[in-house]
């Protein structure tokens, strides 16, 4: 069996803007790793490979796309899962770094933890010889700016994340945001939380995307592990993560993707940016329900 990916650029789409920039992105994002994963490359890898090109893009919230908190500083958050063999890597309220992903990897392999956050992720990244910002004010976008970017205490939100299948059948996550916008200072949400924001297993990869105090409150990802492993298909599993989130108030969606290559990506806010790569090779892209076929 081919491999498979699905990845996400957050669920904060409106439909009063144009997103021919971020699809064509998100298709070439698929494209490479696509040719990542035809040439034996590990899911784990292909995950957080694909997660950098998005942190990188400065299109999405997430990485270069982040905007301040209330404080004016900006605080990445990311994490990693590898379903083969459940390690996972997590960085919390981090800055100063391009790339948190990287460093929630960093935290996988060479530390006995979990989970970095604040000054202690900052330092362990600085130790690891990890890609500093030097100039803030050049490197930053502040993406999401015309999408669900909200006044400040109403949660607007964006992330990117992907779920990747190797040819050998592992499952890997990866999830990063920049956090709601106009959040507090030392706010966490789901994003690098096992369990809430990133979740893969032998049998289903997650990333989730959106206000990450109902994806916490509800334990997102790992519900639709646990649902899948039950007995229920991803769909049905993703899509009742989803309804869990919503029953509470929340909006926002997530990518998932199983064992057999078969995707998911519910959602109950307006848009939800997505790509995806199926067994066969076929790319799809989409962005709201009505391209939900992705062509």
């Amino acid at each position: 069996m081919g491999g498979a990916l699905i990845l996400h650029g957050g669920a904060g789409a409106r439909r009063s803007r144009d997103y021919t920039t971020e699809r064509a992105h998100m298709t070439e994002v698929v494209a490479r790793m696509a040719e990542r994963l035809n040439a034996g490359a590990a899911a784990l890898d292909v995950a957080v490979e694909a997660t950098v090109l998005l942190e990188d893009s400065g299109l999405y919230v997430a990485g270069r796309g982040g905007s301040p908190n209330l404080a004016g500083a900006f605080e990445l958050d990311a994490s990693l899962m590898d379903g083969a063999t459940g390690r996972v890597g997590a960085v919390a309220a981090l800055q100063g770094f391009r790339n948190p992903v990287v460093a929630a990897r960093a935290v996988m392999d060479h530390t006995p933890h979990v989970l970095l956050a604040g000054e202690g992720a900052a330092r362990f990244a600085g130790e690891r010889g990890l890609d500093r910002i030097e100039d803030v004010d050049a490197w930053f976008t502040r993406a999401g700016q015309g999408e669900d970017n909200h006044p400040p205490g109403t949660l607007a939100h964006g992330t990117v994340g992907c779920c990747a299948l190797d040819a050998n059948g592992r499952l890997a996550a990866a999830t990063s945001t920049a956090g709601v916008f106009g959040k507090m200072p030392g706010r966490v949400g789901d994003s690098p939380v096992v369990g809430c924001g990133v979740w893969a297993d032998a049998r289903v990869a997650v990333s989730c995307t959106g206000q990450g105090e109902y994806f916490l409150r509800t334990v997102a990802a790992a519900r639709i592990g646990w649902s899948v492993e039950a007995g229920a298909s991803i769909g049905d599993a993703a899509r009742a993560a989803v309804n869990a989130v919503g029953a509470l108030g929340g909006d926002g969606g997530l990518i998932a993707l199983d064992a057999r290559g078969r995707v998911a990506h519910p959602f109950n806010s307006q848009g939800m940016k997505r790509a995806w790569l199926t067994p066969e090779g076929e790319v799809h892209v989409a962005v709201f329900e009505d391209d939900a076929a992705g062509r």
